[in-house]
């Protein structure tokens, strides 16, 4: 008999045996289009059904995540079910969820695992979700609902009392618990922010450096999990322009708004910065730095605890402090290193040749300036998507240079959010899937509030199988930093996608086709299978042609090849971890009209 650790899923329905009593026929047809829709929902998130006898039913899953998630996903789906129902034929589960260890024994489960499910489910609300200590460990962090501790239960045949958990119903006692929006996520606890651009009050060529110290003072803000803090192009969009703060807030949905000032002479810095509210215009805190260039970093600190005590009225100390990145040595690399940040996003040759040239000359004068190899490794693989269209990873210099350079990142400063994101992102690339899934997710920890680490992570999970977690973290991305840039779509089409939610994915990615799409490979490929697999023959092919006349002009591979040779190094760089994926994928295609 194997043991083993598994996600346990308990569901039952309410009053079964009195139901089937009073209307056996119509309550086993309810029943059975009930046990549909549930066991869809098992299957989708990657459940195994145990054990199942009528009304009952003991599944498996790899994590507590996917447990509860399915069974969010599941209540609100069977509730929407009932509505359509007369209320005398309405079935309600409930369901219970822990994790613990368990028995195998041809196929079904046995254990106080599996006990102890069966014991939440039967404390759960009808229509409701109950989880014991273990589960509601797991998953509080990473899933956007409310619990409701009930204390330690005492139950049947278990020996010891069960701390249990009820996720909180959202439209009023008894009503099943839904998957919230994206928007409802992240204003459920806590209050927003947003940094504003400060003020460059000195030489215009300095305004790299004021756009620097903005950007790290959000960075620092967003490590503390009281907040929510807007991230910077969102802000950013306010740039010298003279609006009313109430008028920032309505704009970007937040609480409270920083804004200041720097001055730079020297070897001498100055800067200001107010902490005020959104909603009144009242001014809450406000301080000022006179100090060294080489306390820079301090300041930064000083400001980020000014902002987090007057609003949060508390600070996570040790976690801030382990997630904290370590400044370089030799400040002069720090400004070198803004100077090339603010040209990341100009995708020209001459613009990236310059962003490159200064990060190599930041890493030059200091070593150990992590930021500055993460910098280099992006640019790398911005040269690699359009000088290597078509070359094996092994051979594109490119590639092998993102990667050497997160290796280097990782060994200056592992504590650095920003560090670990971009080595997962990178070894994602390179199809190594484990590593990547591994250090997406301590970025993911170490700074939640990051928008580019959420939107990468969201990529990710589409890439990883688990498109449903990534459709959240994207919908968080996009409210940490509302006017996101173009590329986040292509991210949450990908998500959207391999959860065959193809009509969505032509809504987010239409507006493509009207500019110039042959720029756009890779959402005319998605766009061609998302026609596809709607049946819509002719757009498919239209984007489908984009696409190969794009390839065609880029291809840096064998010069014999063509379509079918496309369409394999695009699936193969597309990174998907299981098969069934990339069968879907090349289903679309092939439906489009390309040779997949």
């Amino acid at each position: 008999m194997e043991r083993r650790l598994a996600a346990l899923f308990a569901a039952d329905v309410e009053a079964y045996s009195r139901l089937m009593e009073e209307d056996e026929a119509a309550t086993f047809e309810t029943l059975t289009a009930h046990r549909a829709i549930l066991d869809g929902f098992i299957a989708e998130h990657r459940g195994r059904i145990a054990n199942t006898a009528g009304d009952s039913v003991l599944a498996e899953f790899p994590s507590a995540i996917d447990a509860v998630t399915c069974a969010l996903r599941a209540q609100e789906a069977l509730a929407s079910a009932n509505d359509k129902l007369p209320e005398t034929r309405r079935l309600q589960f409930r369901v219970g969820v822990h994790v613990g260890d368990v028995m195998v024994k041809g196929g079904d489960l046995f254990g106080d695992g599996v006990n102890i499910a069966a014991r939440l489910q039967a404390l759960s609300r009808p229509g409701g979700i109950c989880l014991s200590a273990t589960a509601q460990e797991y998953v509080r962090k990473a899933l956007p609902v409310i619990f409701e501790d009930l204390g330690p239960q005492r139950v049947k045949n278990i020996d010891e009392p069960i701390r249990a958990f009820a996720v909180r119903a959202t439209q009023g006692q008894g009503t099943p618990a839904r998957v919230p929006s994206g928007k409802e996520i992240l204003r459920a606890d806590r209050p927003a922010v947003a940094v504003l651009p400060f003020t460059n009050m000195g030489d215009p060529d300095q305004a790299y450096f004021s756009d620097g110290i903005t950007e790290d003072i959000i960075t620092e803000l967003a490590r503390f999990r009281e907040l929510l803090v807007i991230a910077r192009n969102s802000s950013f969009s306010f740039r010298g322009k003279d609006v009313d703060v109430r008028e920032v807030g309505r704009a970007l949905n937040v609480d409270y708004v920083v804004e200041g000032s720097v001055r730079r002479a020297g070897d001498r810095v100055r800067i200001t910065a107010q902490l005020i509210n959104a909603a009144s215009g009242a001014h809450l805190w406000a301080e000022r730095y006179d100090r060294s260039f080489e306390d820079v970093f301090a300041i930064q600190d000083e400001i980020a605890r000014g902002v987090v005590a007057t609003v949060a009225r508390r600070i996570e100390e040790e976690t801030e402090a382990v997630a904290r990145r370590r400044p370089p040595q030799d400040m002069r690399a720090y400004d070198l290193f803004l100077q090339g940040h603010r040209l990341t996003d100009v995708f020209t040759d001459d613009g990236q040749a310059r962003a490159r040239a200064f990060f190599e000359r930041a890493r030059d004068l200091d070593p150990t300036f992590a930021r500055a190899y993460t910098g280099l490794a992006f640019s790398y693989l911005n040269q690699a998507a359009e000088e290597g269209v078509g070359l094996p990873r092994e051979r594109d210099p490119n590639r092998i240079e993102a990667r050497r350079l997160v290796e280097q990142a990782l060994t200056v400063d592992p504590t650095e959010p920003r560090v670990q994101s971009t080595a997962g992102y990178v070894f994602l690339t390179w199809r190594e899937f484990d590593r990547a899934e591994r250090h997406l997710n301590l970025a993911q920890a170490m700074n939640p509030n990051d928008a580019t680490i959420q939107i990468f992570w969201a990529w990710a999970q589409a890439c990883l199988g688990n498109p449903a977690k990534g459709l959240m973290a994207a919908e968080l991305a996009r409210r940490l930093n509302p006017r996101y840039p173009q590329w986040y779509n292509y991210y949450q089409a990908r998500t959207l996608f391999f959860l065959r939610r193809y009509e969505d994915v032509v809504a987010q990615l239409q507006y493509r086709i009207t500019g110039e799409p042959t720029v756009h490979r890779r959402d005319m490929l998605l766009l061609s299978a998302a026609f596809g697999l709607l049946g819509q023959a002719e757009p498919a092919r239209r984007c489908a042609g984009w696409f190969l006349e794009s390839v065609r002009d880029a291809w840096r591979g064998d010069p014999n090849a063509g379509p079918p040779e496309y369409i394999d190094w695009f699936v193969d760089t597309s990174y998907l971890r299981l098969p069934e994926d990339e069968a879907l994928l090349r289903e679309g295609l092939r439906l489009a009209g390309l040779p997949a």
